[in-house]
């Protein structure tokens, strides 16, 4: 297992401190925390955070937020993502993947009974708006502890159930084999895609439920998290040798960033000083749909210069919509209209 190493090139001084989002292709062994901890190495700052915890058998997107970009985090951990997994039925473990002990083998007889046919009608069972209890080694916290912490103690906990949706459940080829035991099993490879929260590991382990025989993870890549996939990603190697070549962390810029995750809002000179100093604006849509304000939605308010400013929710006040700062990049800043054109275009 590949772990983090103290040998890692430092960030030349004279360049200033990144601040945007960095998608890295986490390797598998590693936590996700090894990776922040990595990057805060090469970018020079402890203000890494990570959007969305993967398994350390785990690999793929990760998307880190580096110095006043992590402060989007909140909004990418709740994008919708998608990953290419392998379930095998016919062995269920503690954890739900290949890294627990195995607590059941399913009678080869009815492994040797799962068709295409009883496969897509339980991947069709799981797809969907979804009941899901979570898998019991997580980090969900039961009465002020984490879960895994106590499974691995050797208690019991019981998680509620919670709502998910699984808009994609594809199933891409169905193999016969044996596991290292000798025991007969049947993996399944497919690509997932499911709404926050949705824990892929528990969709195996219902699907071997729901067939009869059990089932658990044995491979899991994230391809996907909201707009940012693997072609947005740097290996932390990629990421490494830009730093020792005297180069800046590469990142999706702070504006960058913002724009991807929400509409964006231009505003005047005079509109971005009243949000910078927690003031309310007018309303992002001057001409709503009838009804109440959707305090859900969110749009990044940007300056005359191009600088993001805040993020804004259209909120009703005193009878009227306004545009309230939700959280406030630039506090107390002033702003400048910029100057006319002389086609008189601005």
């Amino acid at each position: 297992m590949t772990r983090p190493t103290p040998d890692v090139p430092r960030p030349d001084p004279s360049l200033p401190t990144p601040s945007g989002l960095v998608v890295v292709d986490k390797p598998v062994g590693w936590t996700s925390h090894d990776v922040v901890a990595r990057t805060r190495r090469l970018a020079g700052t402890r203000k890494v955070g990570h959007a969305g915890t993967l398994d350390p058998m785990a690999t793929g997107v990760l998307v880190l937020g580096v110095d006043r970009a992590t402060r989007l985090l909140t909004w990418v951990v709740g994008r919708d993502k998608t990953y290419d997994a392998t379930i095998r039925l016919g062995l269920t473990t503690v954890t739900d993947d290949a890294e627990g002990e195995v607590l059941d083998v399913a009678d080869p007889a009815a492994v040797a009974a799962v068709d295409e046919d009883a496969v897509a009608a339980g991947v069709a069972r799981l797809t969907g708006d979804l009941q899901q209890v979570p898998a019991k080694v997580s980090a969900i916290k039961v009465e002020g502890r984490r879960a895994y912490a106590q499974v691995r103690a050797g208690r019991d906990v019981e998680l509620a159930a919670r709502p998910v949706t699984v808009s994609e459940f594809a199933v891409h080829r169905i193999g016969r084999g044996a596991d290292e035991a000798g025991r007969p099993v049947v993996d399944v490879d497919v690509t997932v895609t499911c709404s926050s929260g949705t824990y892929i590991r528990a969709l195996a382990r219902d699907l071997g439920a729901d067939l009869g025989v059990g089932g658990h993870l044995t491979a899991l890549r994230r391809t996907r998290v909201g707009a940012w996939g693997l072609g947005h990603a740097s290996t932390l190697e990629e990421l490494a040798a830009e730093v020792a070549a005297g180069r800046p962390l590469p990142v999706t810029s702070l504006e960058d960033a913002a724009a991807g995750l929400f509409p964006a809002r231009r505003l005047s000179a005079a509109e971005a000083e009243d949000v910078a100093h927690g003031r309310r604006t007018g309303p992002s849509d001057p001409a709503p749909a009838a009804g109440p304000p959707d305090n859900d939605t969110v749009t990044a308010g940007f300056a005359p210069d191009g600088r993001l400013v805040a993020l804004l929710s259209d909120r009703g006040h005193r009878g009227e919509r306004t545009a309230k700062p939700v959280l406030v990049f630039l506090p107390g800043e002033r702003f400048t209209a910029p100057p006319e054109d002389p086609l008189g275009e601005r």
